[in-house]
């Protein structure tokens, strides 16, 4: 039986076995998924004991461990290099390890099941940190007519935008989006405020202007961002529970060569929350 583990600290609370024992009914493939809580002293070492097993073909990993992943693998796609993280690694049939980051086409993947976003669209980025640093990409991949990039420290915001240099890819500070008088059609939240129950300091006009509102982060109600966005008038929101299935399934495409439904598979997680 083909053997995949997803490595992270914590990970008791990891849903990605749930998730994956889903998509392999659903595909009709035999694998076995477990989690296995890893330190930053052993982490490159598991992955040494994981794949001296044969039946071992890859493994997801989740914080803090995706940077540690980037450097243990042999090759990087063009999404890791930019990311500089990796949170999927596939054998591949030279023997050799492939280190892919799933983040961002996960979340286009909701953003696409959504309806949320369109080919011209103007998106507004909170966050320069490591989940916009994932997605980044993939959300240039929309063509967007803006991509903007705000963050608390607007520097690393630029630094984050220097790295695919085109037109459309703007950055600027959070103070500085009161600027803005056109309207976003989309705003994603990938900053770790809501973890927190926090908000991110930006314009209540910036919001409520907003199309759709998007929430990297999960839970069992609304998070405080999206709460606040309804209260501002915000009609279409969603938090980030389809990105945490879409880079799974996306994961799971790369491993089996087949593509899981992600809707049922949702809906499940969320019936349980």
């Amino acid at each position: 039986m083909d053997k995949y583990i997803v490595f992270g600290n914590p990970i008791a609370q990891s849903k990605s076995p749930q998730i994956h024992s889903m998509f392999a009914q659903q595909t009709a493939q035999v694998i076995s998924y477990a989690r296995q809580l890893a330190t930053i002293e052993n982490f490159k070492p598991s992955l040494d004991e994981l794949f001296a097993d044969p039946s071992a073909k890859g493994c997801n990993v989740t914080a803090p461990f995706k940077e540690q992943a980037a450097q243990w693998v042999d090759e990087l796609s063009t999404g890791a290099q930019l990311a500089g993280a990796v949170n999927t690694i596939i054998r591949q049939a030279n023997g050799k390890f492939l280190g892919d980051t799933t983040d961002g086409p996960g979340i286009v993947q909701d953003l696409l099941r959504l309806k949320a976003v369109n080919q011209g669209a103007r998106i507004l980025l909170l966050g320069a940190g490591g989940a916009a640093r994932g997605a980044l990409q993939s959300l240039l991949a929309l063509q967007p007519s803006l991509l903007l990039v705000a963050n608390r420290t607007e520097s690393k915001a630029q630094q984050l935008a220097s790295l695919i240099p085109q037109n459309n890819l703007q950055a600027c500070g959070f103070s500085d989006l009161v600027a803005q008088t056109e309207p976003f059609d989309l705003i994603i939240n990938s900053t770790s405020a809501s973890l927190s129950g926090e908000l991110p300091p930006i314009a209540d006009n910036v919001i409520a202007s907003c199309g759709f509102v998007y929430d990297m982060s999960y839970s069992d109600k609304p998070t405080v961002f999206l709460s606040h966005a309804k209260q501002l008038g915000v009609t279409r929101f969603s938090d980030g529970l389809g990105m945490l299935v879409g880079q799974a399934a996306e994961s799971f495409y790369l491993w089996r060569g087949v593509r899981p439904e992600v809707e049922p598979v949702i809906a499940a997680l969320r019936a349980e929350l």
